[in-house]
């Protein structure tokens, strides 16, 4: 099963991970002017900046280093945000898409057992953003020895794996929600507004004490609070996100062992 939903995925696969790398690419090939322009890029312009606009970019401090530019334009919102929609789509390929189209009540005739479809359609999911993971973080890496960041590999390889672990939270939500529902709707919307909502309170909620508090149940809080470009793995943040994931693929099998397919 795990190997037949890869091949379903080669093609999505292969587009996302060309279109992250495209954007990884083209972003780090402008750092050079960014760099040279420290009087328009640096912290004291920045600081210029209205704040709720820092604030959304993660109190963005300083796009001249090679660490705060790539936090800023490629770790803080854009391609985070591409995996966990990389991610959503995969998800509701495995389960909800299939119940929408009527195929998955075939599946589930056959001598298969459902606790291990689901879990196969997890272990697919992982693989496959694992793939896409592997092959942008070689870019990201390849690009910023290019252009002289001076950002370490290991921080890199950090912040990556950050990434990885925020996009497979997140299209374990939708696995979850299409396993309880089989509605891809339904999935892409929690997962939207889960991630929408949650980037919101680690940024803009910085300020506004009213819902800093919210940001114990953000995933964005355990991605990116570590700092992993300045300060290397946060392992404590990525263990929670690791294990809220595997809270989640369990729920998944629960919700869709006790449930009526097609129903």
């Amino acid at each position: 099963m795990i190997a037949r939903s890869l091949r379903d995925y080669r093609r999505m696969l292969t587009w996302w991970s060309i279109g992250i790398s495209a954007f990884i690419a083209l972003y780090l090939t402008v750092y050079g002017s960014i760099r040279e322009s420290p009087e328009v890029y640096g912290p004291a312009a920045v600081a210029k900046f209205p704040g709720p606009l820092r604030d959304l970019m993660g109190g963005m401090t300083d796009m001249v280093s090679g660490a705060g530019y790539l936090q800023t334009v490629v770790y803080q919102l854009f391609v985070p945000m591409l995996f966990i929609a990389c991610a959503t789509l995969l998800a509701n390929r495995a389960l909800a898409g299939p119940e929408e189209t009527g195929t998955l009540e075939l599946v589930v005739t056959l001598p298969v057992d459902r606790r291990r479809l689901v879990l196969d359609k997890f272990a697919a999911l992982a693989l496959s953003l694992l793939l896409v993971a592997v092959v942008t973080f070689v870019v990201a890496v390849s690009m910023s020895a290019l252009m002289g960041t001076g950002v370490a590999f290991d921080r890199i390889l950090a912040g990556h794996t950050g990434v990885l672990l925020l996009g497979l939270f997140s299209g374990t939500v939708a696995l979850a929600v299409g396993a309880a529902t089989g509605r891809r709707l339904v999935a892409s919307a929690v997962v939207g507004v889960w991630a929408a909502a949650g980037y919101t309170v680690v940024t803009v909620g910085r300020s506004v004490d009213a819902i800093a508090w919210l940001k114990w149940v953000s995933p964005f809080h355990y991605y990116a609070e570590g700092r992993p470009l300045y300060d290397g793995l946060p392992v404590g943040d990525y263990l929670v996100l690791a294990g809220a994931t595997a809270v989640l693929a369990l729920t998944a099998v629960l919700a869709f062992d006790r449930r009526d397919v097609g129903v």
